[in-house]
């Protein structure tokens, strides 16, 4: 009898820590994340990922901006087709495509400055979170963000 209790609680045991393991690494950057900015702390954007075959792209549906900041800026510091085109609707991350655990071989825009990146991703906490890296060169010379799943 006891080797049967035994092998119910490891089983339950089991149960109870590897899901949340198995969810982490088959969950999905898809959907929509709210981007907080590295060095304050504050959500600066709503950004939707999508996936079109095998690729990841992501949009920008909505800038945090303070009543006194312009609330439907244009990127006047891009380049090419985005100069001074409005920030809201641009897509900012492109390229991404899954490779173990993370997606890699992508850009990601930063309106701010104009400037593109390189950039790769890995999924967090089951799926709620993103660290998304922008870097120039190799992933070690850049910056991470956190982006927090809002749906």
């Amino acid at each position: 009898m006891r080797p049967l209790i035994h092998a119910a609680a490891l089983a339950a045991f089991a149960t109870v820590f590897a899901t949340p393991l198995a969810s982490a690494q088959d969950a999905s950057p898809v959907g929509l994340w709210k981007s907080i900015d590295d060095a304050s702390g504050k959500p600066t954007a709503l950004i939707r990922i999508t996936e079109n075959q095998g690729e990841l792209r992501g949009k920008i549906e909505k800038l945090f901006r303070t009543p006194e900041q312009e609330q439907n800026p244009k990127c006047s510091l891009c380049e090419g087709a985005r100069k001074d085109q409005p920030i809201i609707g641009m897509t900012i991350v492109s390229g991404l495509r899954k490779d173990g655990d993370d997606y890699t071989g992508g850009e990601i825009l930063d309106p701010k400055n104009g400037k593109v990146y390189k950039s790769k991703l890995s999924v967090h906490e089951g799926g709620r979170k993103l660290e998304v890296r922008g870097y120039v060169g190799v992933p070690m010379f850049g910056r991470s963000q956190i982006w927090l799943r809002q749906e």
